[in-house]
């Protein structure tokens, strides 16, 4: 093969023993994934709010970021349940660039994924012991998963992931709610089929066993935009978008139909300031139609302490890959959107 064998890695078991979660650790995970599994259920009418830097770039920032988020919980918790994103694995387009604090736990050094694991893991467990926040990653490796998850409340996989069987298939072995953003060419049934995949039981090949999974009934649908042809962004949030999805969903038969719009990537054009637009009209979409408010149980955003994004890396809380709001802007936005709802 035409690669190098640098260092063998440890396995999530080793991981586990050498950084265990602690009792009150477990018992806030346990206690925030039933009340997330409750919204997807619609047993809980809270809107879900996943939210927090495009990527996870630096522990300090990233906590504060967090930190930030928990008075304003408080603030809204009988309309909003926050979950804070802290992804630390990203897909490149082209193979290049920042591809996250599992690769590069220091941005600014060479790859390290065995001090990339341990950063993750440690940054999960301390958002969950500090901020009593479970929170949200996306799964680019599926055999990674079992690192985190003990501590990860949500998973989302991405639109370049959405037609992997293997993402599908882990994802029907998870007992958390999974996200499974539409695919980049914005084809409907292509997520739906994803959805429908990982809601069913299988047997596969997982960390060299042969595995037998359960099915996710939380599995859903998370609308995030599309490219056409000619490289275009084009939105799928709107009404009657969203009315569609909600056929699809109805036809199709499966547990719980649920989606999460994604307002930023395709969807805003990467223009991060649409997402307050975007945000309050899907809010206002759910309070004229009930069956969207049914079908729409959250949003997705991406937010950091500064506005926009750098080129480097060099300045504290402002995203190093797709920009962000910034914290005035994120708060206000959060206060707003807990009016409306």
């Amino acid at each position: 093969m035409n690669m190098d064998f640098e260092k063998k890695l440890p396995i999530p078991m080793e991981v586990k023993e050498m950084y265990p979660v602690s009792v009150q650790v477990q018992h806030t995970f346990e206690e925030k994934c039933a009340k997330l599994k409750s919204i997807f259920s619609g047993n809980d009418n809270r809107f879900l709010l996943i939210i927090g830097p495009c990527s996870a770039d630096r522990e300090d920032s990233v906590m504060d970021y967090i930190s930030r988020l928990v008075p304003v919980q408080e603030k809204v918790k009988d309309k909003i349940m926050i979950v804070p994103r802290i992804y630390t694995n990203k897909p490149r387009t082209t193979g290049s660039g920042y591809k996250g604090m599992l690769h590069q736990p220091d941005p600014n050094a060479r790859p390290n994924l065995f001090e990339g694991i341990i950063a993750i893991r440690e940054l999960h467990m301390r958002a969950v012991r500090e901020t009593g926040f479970v929170c949200a990653d996306e799964m680019l490796y599926p055999g990674n998963y079992k690192y985190l998850d003990d501590i990860l409340g949500y998973v989302a996989i991405g639109a370049r992931s959405v037609e992997n069987q293997e993402h599908r298939l882990t994802a029907s072995g998870i007992d958390v709610p999974v996200g499974m953003k539409n695919p980049t060419s914005g084809d409907i049934d292509v997520m739906i089929n994803a959805i429908t995949a990982a809601q069913g039981s299988h047997h596969f090949i997982y960390r060299g066993w042969q595995a037998k999974s359960a099915g996710n009934p939380y599995a859903h649908a998370i609308l995030r935009g599309y490219v056409n042809k000619h490289g275009n962004s084009l939105p799928n949030y709107h009404y009657e978008d969203l009315k569609f999805v909600n056929e699809k969903y109805l036809a199709s038969g499966l547990n719980n139909p649920a989606v999460i719009v994604d307002c930023n990537h395709a969807n805003s054009g990467k223009q991060y300031i649409e997402q307050i637009r975007i945000a309050k009209e899907i809010a206002g979409s759910r309070a004229y139609d009930p069956d969207i408010k049914k079908l729409v149980k959250g949003l997705m955003i991406e937010s950091y302490i500064e506005d926009g994004c750098q080129k480097g890396s060099g300045e504290y809380g402002k995203s190093i890959t797709d920009p962000c709001l910034g914290w005035e802007k994120t708060e206000k936005l959060i206060c707003e959107l807990a009016d409306i709802l």
